[in-house]
């Protein structure tokens, strides 16, 4: 191998790493392709001293796995992909959407050359943990990548060359994860890539094909969740941890949820992972974690109401606005989201008291009588048709 064209490939790329990476320098940076250039920027914070990929929460994974339409593909075509790293003495993986391992096979040398580095299930191999690497590129340029030699940011994995490929759902189209396969760099083939292409298509013609709707939740007045067309059974807990998650779409850490669920009430972090734990079965496995996050299309009437009243539709976000959120609920975090959108809807109606958005309102709120008379005084607002039903109201709540 020696002086062969694919040792001097190794050398160049080694000697970008060095100059850009471990002597920010500039020297020799055209020798890489920008893909990896960037990531290696992106990649900075990541230790170069890195010994092993560091491990997700056992159970988290246990639990991730279980729920992941990729479990079912991958027992489906597990004969080929166990057969394909044998006998090619590669090592391949199978991630979730955070290119968190899920599911591994190895050939006899491969394979303890990955557990020596923790490429094992349980393992994160994203960029900000480990840098620069075949499974982080394709989960976030969802395209196939590969990373040859000291391509890759961490030194431990220099000598491995990696192909890796997302894997989508057949019926929405989202990527579930990567599949990637490994070995040592001396055995770079062409026929790489264009492998963690064909074993990315096997796992997708495996996935179980469903209807997906998405989750449409009700929130004010009622709690009421629907998932794909079925309605869920929820506890009013899984309903505050819903609610929670639906309403912050980036996801929460589990610190964030725990703050926000039970405030200062000392709950332990276990008490919360069970509740997750619980909700995930309910969504099909649809509920990442690290951070915790729905990973499905969700709508719910918050965002309704939020979204009519910043259009300037007083009229719309009251006919969305079903009353207080989750009436009686101690979360902090859904007191104050109720509070803010009682108010705000109550502010625009003030500013616009259309007469028949606040008879909607004052069947709902019947004790804010501010509203009311706000609307009773505007111009013309005594020959409208609703009129006599508002003064009604008024007089009720005064009596």
């Amino acid at each position: 191998m020696h002086g062969s064209p694919l040792e001097a490939q190794r050398q160049v790329a080694l000697r970008a790493w060095t100059a850009l990476v471990q002597e920010h320098g500039a020297e020799g940076a055209a020798a890489v392709r920008p893909e990896i250039r960037q990531s290696w920027r992106r990649s900075s914070g990541v230790p170069t001293a890195l010994t092993a990929a560091p491990l997700a929460d056992e159970d988290d994974t246990r639990e991730l796995w279980l729920h992941s339409p990729l479990r079912v593909a991958v027992s489906r075509v597990a004969e080929d992909l166990r057969r394909t790293a044998e006998d090619g003495d590669l090592v391949l993986a199978v991630t979730d959407p955070d290119t968190r391992l899920l599911w591994t096979h190895g050939g006899r040398v491969m394979r303890r050359r990955a557990e020596s580095v923790n490429f094992v299930p349980g393992a994160r191999w994203d960029e900000g943990s480990v840098g620069t690497n075949a499974l982080a590129l394709a989960n976030r340029r969802s395209r196939p990548s590969k990373v040859f030699s000291a391509e890759h940011y961490a030194p431990i994995v220099h000598g491995w060359v990696c192909w890796a490929a997302p894997v989508r759902d057949p019926g929405s189209g989202r990527v579930l994860g990567v599949v990637d396969l490994s070995t040592t760099w001396d055995r770079t083939h062409p026929i790489g890539l264009a492998t963690a292409r064909v074993l990315a298509r096997l796992i997708e013609d495996a996935v179980p094909v469903t209807p997906r709707q998405g989750l449409s939740l009700r929130l004010l007045g009622r709690t009421e969740a629907v998932l794909d067309g079925e309605r869920l059974r929820l506890t009013r807990r899984q309903a505050e941890v819903l609610a929670l998650l639906a309403l912050r779409p980036d996801g929460l850490s589990l610190d964030q949820l725990r703050t926000q669920l039970y405030g200062d009430h000392p709950v332990t972090a276990s008490t919360v992972k069970a509740e997750v734990s619980h909700l995930r079965s309910l969504l099909g496995g649809r509920l990442t974690s690290r951070p915790y996050r729905l990973d499905l299309p969700v709508r719910t009437d918050v965002e309704e109401v939020l979204d009519a009243l910043r259009a300037g539709d007083a009229r719309a976000a009251v006919t969305a606005y079903g009353g207080e959120l989750l009436p009686g609920t101690e979360s902090p975090a859904l007191v104050e989201t109720g509070a803010y959108v009682a108010v705000a809807l109550r502010e625009a109606l003030l500013a616009h008291p259309e007469p028949e958005a606040v008879l909607r309102y004052s069947e709902l709120v019947p004790y804010d009588t501010a509203v009311v008379e706000a609307c009773l005084a505007s111009p013309g607002a005594h020959r409208h048709p609703a009129a006599p039903l508002l003064r009604g109201r008024l007089a009720a709540a005064r009596g």
